[in-house]
């Protein structure tokens, strides 16, 4: 073989080997998503709400994730975003972040506000961008709150009876506006009548958890007494856990109880 025949093979050899190359799958790695707790913000009108996020160490969105949407007390208002992840369900989860495998959505309330209201409308609109930005089950869509939170959910779930698959309020108000919590509302319109049995036909058939301490002297417990009894009789699906000897700050075991979490994650709404 001659010289040239030798260089055209060679050059032949490289082009195949060039065209392969350019034909081949390319393969791009999967990116990772941000994990933890993550800082977010939402606006309403003119005003802006800043929220977290919580996402599991090992979220993929090769799957449908369960989502919560956690509403703080009185306490941790502000503007920060940062102290409504002090207490209650995310530190919780700080504490044993296996037991809520789910995304979380933390908004917050701004000072010398409540949830019902634009606050309540920011926290849907947090919800919703979340439900946008992950992969999410949207039969899986819970909402919980504490005291003043509380309060905020029990107005949420009034309000959107359809977008949720259970609710957990714990030590919350109903009926009334709390003296703890100035400028503060009760969960339903004033005009609607008996506030309990209102809030019963409303939520139907929805799973509710309610949670408050016997000796509560913030919010008091005939609240949530009289809320689980409005929802026997109305036929709802409620369960009722009164923690004897107990004051204001009954999240901690609540939130800390696996029968809690086994009955949150088990329900699902019915397309």
């Amino acid at each position: 073989m001659g010289r040239v025949e030798i260089v055209a093979s060679a050059l032949i050899r490289t082009l195949r080997f060039t065209a392969a190359l350019l034909l081949a799958p390319v393969v791009i790695p999967a990116q990772s998503a941000e994990t933890g707790f993550l800082n977010r913000t939402t606006a309403v009108g003119d005003a802006q709400y800043r929220y977290q996020v919580y996402v599991p160490a090992n979220y993929s969105s090769e799957q449908a994730w369960p989502v919560i949407l956690y509403l703080h007390g009185v306490g941790e208002r502000g503007n920060d975003g940062l102290r409504q992840t002090l207490i209650g369900l995310p530190a919780a989860i700080r504490t044993a972040a296996a037991r809520y495998p789910a995304i979380v959505v933390m908004p917050q309330v701004p000072p010398d506000s409540n949830w019902v209201g634009a606050p309540g409308d920011a926290a849907m609109a947090a919800l919703d961008r979340t439900l946008a930005e992950f992969r999410a089950d949207s039969s899986r869509v819970y909402l919980t709150g504490l005291s003043m939170g509380a309060n905020g959910a029990w107005n949420l779930a009034y309000r959107f009876p359809d977008r949720f698959a259970a609710l957990v309020a714990v030590c919350g108000f109903v009926s009334s506006a709390s003296p703890a919590v100035p400028g503060s509302k009760p969960a339903v319109p004033v005009d609607s009548g008996d506030a309990f049995a209102t809030l019963a036909r409303r939520l139907g058939s929805l799973p509710v958890w309610i949670a408050h301490g016997e000796i509560d002297p913030v919010v008091p417990v005939t609240e949530s007494r009289r809320a689980a009894e409005a929802l026997r009789a109305a036929g709802g699906n409620v369960r009722y856990v009164e923690y004897p000897g107990i004051g204001h700050g009954v999240w901690e075991p609540t939130y800390a109880s696996p029968q809690l979490v086994e009955w949150l994650f088990a329900q699902r709404r019915s397309r």
